[in-house]
């Protein structure tokens, strides 16, 4: 099992003995993973604690932003750092030993996945607030939320050991189907959220009711929309960040690996590992409550920087 996992490594390694034109494209990856996996560690870790803090979010969206903050935590402690040794190596025209390949394989695949998962449950959670509206708290509860993030992880476990078996072709097939179906979902679910908000806001203004049960009726669903935005530019900026990636592996028709030696598959790589660290400050700028946590947790920190004897 081992052998054929890394056969194709291998091949292309002596199909590609000439390295050296990737040179820079190697440093260059390699520095910036470098800085990248520590912002992405310590962004995401504050973030961890701001939603914690965060009492005002709701509870099931909130289940949903922990977990894919945790994934994007994994993509810093373990995919960067075994992505840049990669590189490293690479730069000495060597390869990375098996072990080491198959671990930053796996955990790309576990946590990558896990994200992407994650990304789609948000966005469909975000469409049964808005769709279901004043049901919502009764159908999704928090029990079915754990369930569904449970679930998630599982899955992502199941797809990253898929790799241990199957030939290239086969987890090329599934990586492009699986990619698909999420990206046509989480489209799909944001039509209809337009479609809805759009038709919802018609209807309060055509409607004669009261004005404090309209005003009352507007400002709950202006805060859902709100928290809405927030995780559509989520998607947006997971869609930019994972698309070229996905693209270059549908596009990639070779029963090796000689792939990875061109200058898209390190920098599309380099792109789709950055999303870990933008999903934070996405949650900064765009939901208000969150942002409020963060900004109390650094001035708390620098206050106990400040006057160390207080603390």
């Amino acid at each position: 099992m081992n052998e054929s996992f890394c056969a194709g490594l291998l091949q292309s390694r002596l199909a590609h003995s000439d390295l050296r034109e990737l040179r820079t494209t190697f440093i260059v990856n390699c520095v910036f993973n470098n800085f990248s996996n520590y912002t992405t560690i310590m962004f995401n870790i504050v973030t961890l604690y701001a939603m914690r803090k965060t009492s005002s979010l709701q509870r099931t969206l909130k289940t949903l932003l922990l977990s894919l903050a945790v994934s994007d935590i994994g993509v810093g402690l373990f995919v960067q750092p075994f992505y840049t040794f990669s590189l490293s190596k690479w730069l000495q025209l060597d390869n990375p030993s098996c072990n080491v390949y198959r671990a930053w394989i796996i955990s790309c695949l576990l946590f990558s996945s896990a994200s992407f998962l994650g990304v789609v449950a948000v966005s469909v959670d975000r469409f049964l607030a808005v769709h279901l509206h004043l049901r919502y708290q009764e159908l999704v509860t928090h029990k079915r939320v754990v369930i569904v993030v449970t679930s998630q992880w599982v899955s992502s476990v199941f797809f990253s050991l898929i790799i241990l078996w199957g030939s290239f072709f086969i987890r090329k097939l599934i990586t492009v189907v699986f990619s698909a179906i999420g990206f046509i979902l989480t489209f799909v679910v944001y039509v209809k959220i337009y479609l809805i908000v759009r038709r919802h806001k018609n209807q309060i203004q055509s409607e004669q009711v009261k004005e404090v049960a309209q005003t009352g009726e507007m400002t709950n669903f202006a805060a859902l929309v709100k928290s809405t935005v927030g995780v559509f530019y989520v998607y947006l900026v997971f869609l930019v960040c994972y698309l070229p990636f996905t693209i270059g592996i549908a596009g990639f028709r070779t029963s090796d690996m000689s792939f990875l030696f061109t200058d898209f598959y390190p920098f599309s790589l380099t792109i789709m590992y950055l999303n870990s660290s933008l999903n934070p400050v996405i949650y900064c700028w765009k939901m208000r409550h969150i942002r409020h946590a963060i900004v109390d947790i650094l001035r708390n920190i620098s206050r106990r920087r400040n006057h160390p004897s207080r603390v």
